[in-house]
């Protein structure tokens, strides 16, 4: 997920900051890799950086309880190479301009050799280039922008996920919209202020077979959409999709189902918060669905029933999507240490890079070469506010 674009001039100069050696590396005549942070102490130093305050803290926070679970787990089953895994938590604050900095002091401070974090894509994308240059790798659990890994035609090295990208949802909206629940028309309402939403919509637009019968939009913060629900409830449709967060959405579905629009309504992982259902109120979420990375009700494989049974001892409660992409942000970083028989922050982006065949609780990953996994996704219908369906959906 993005967070609105924050333009990056104002970290940039945190680059100078960085003691690290140019990206990519290089080797001493004993072959040792050069560069990036060494593995040194008893501990293994991970970074994170999340939105644990501000306005999507929900993001954050259960990204936050993920990590902290996988840790304590790894931890408790002896480590890592022997050695215990230490987190560095700090929070970004929801704000573009603090996921810089933080990035900045995580890798060239505290000399973190690996980074989770941040949720939104908008505070990823203002992290990377401190990652870079410090060449330090970072996995963002839930940061969907295609633009992370991948710009102007070039594999951003230190970038990694453990979600699905933008391009990816969106095909996957388009495909359930026209097959699953046969709506040959659709209405497209977007945030013109997000990266994330603007992505989405582009997906979708390139893959939906129907009609597109209506397009308009929304910025980030808005409360009142009578206006353009008006409009859009004057025309023949069939499905209506919202690329947006859950702020938003929550008031759209909410003033859409009290204005007697009871078509389907789609969306993307930013619905995928418990606050969207209570802004909208239970009663009007009823035929929406919306992609998510993670499901109880369709289990990608044998490790999501005790990873389920686990977090409901630590937390009282079932996990969401965030809580398991964060979860397996941890043990994607363990496995690739693993694989590297090394703990140093060139060999763990090496190893992330190659990670194959990789077993997670939000299904099987393998790298791909732009660093994006490849896995199936899960579209989640809701009744009434609850889960009510779960189709695994292949691209």
């Amino acid at each position: 997920m993005k967070k609105k674009f924050a333009f990056l001039f104002a970290s940039l100069f945190l680059l100078t900051a960085c003691s690290a050696g140019p990206t990519g590396g290089s080797t001493d005549g004993s072959g040792a890799a050069e560069g990036g942070n060494k593995q040194e102490g008893d501990t293994i130093k991970i970074g994170t950086n999340l939105e644990l305050s501000g306005a999507v803290a929900a993001y954050g926070t259960a990204e936050k309880e993920g990590i902290d679970l996988a840790v304590e787990e790894i931890n408790a089953a002896g480590g890592i190479l022997g050695k215990q895994i230490e987190i560095i938590s700090k929070d970004n604050k929801s704000d573009n301009n603090e996921a810089a900095t933080v990035a900045a002091n995580l890798a060239t401070n505290d000399k973190v050799v690996a980074i989770i974090g941040p949720a939104t894509s908008g505070a990823t994308k203002a992290a990377l280039p401190n990652v870079t240059r410090a060449q330090v790798p970072m996995v963002t659990p839930s940061g969907t922008d295609d633009a992370i890994t991948y710009t102007s035609g070039k594999v951003q090295e230190f970038a990694f996920r453990s979600c699905f990208q933008d391009s990816f949802q969106g095909t996957i909206l388009a495909k359930y919209a026209a097959e699953n629940l046969d709506a040959p028309k659709a209405v497209i309402l977007g945030d013109n202020s997000s990266d994330y939403a603007i992505g989405l919509t582009e997906a979708f637009k390139e893959s939906y077979p129907g009609e597109i019968v209506l397009e308009d939009n929304f910025t980030e913060g808005d409360k009142d959409f009578q206006a353009v629900l008006t409009r859009i409830k004057d025309v023949d449709f069939d499905v209506l999709f919202i690329p947006g967060y859950y702020t938003e959405a929550g008031l759209i579905i909410k003033q859409a189902r009290e204005l007697g629009i009871d078509q389907a309504i789609i969306g993307a992982d930013g619905f995928g918060d418990e606050k969207m259902v209570q802004t909208a109120g239970a009663e009007n979420v009823s035929n929406v669905y919306y992609t998510g990375h993670f499901s109880t009700k369709a289990p990608a494989n044998d490790k999501v029933e005790p990873f389920v049974a686990a977090f409901n001892e630590k937390y009282g409660k079932e996990p969401s999507a965030f809580n398991a992409l964060a979860y397996d942000a941890v043990y994607m970083i363990k496995q690739a240490i693993e694989d590297q028989n090394s703990a140093d922050s060139l060999a763990i982006a090496a190893g992330l890079s190659e990670l194959k065949d990789f077993v997670g609780v939000t299904g099987e990953i393998t790298m791909d070469e732009n660093h994006n996994p490849e896995k199936s996704a899960v579209v989640l219908g809701l009744t009434d506010g609850k889960e009510t369906s779960a189709d695994t959906v292949e691209p």
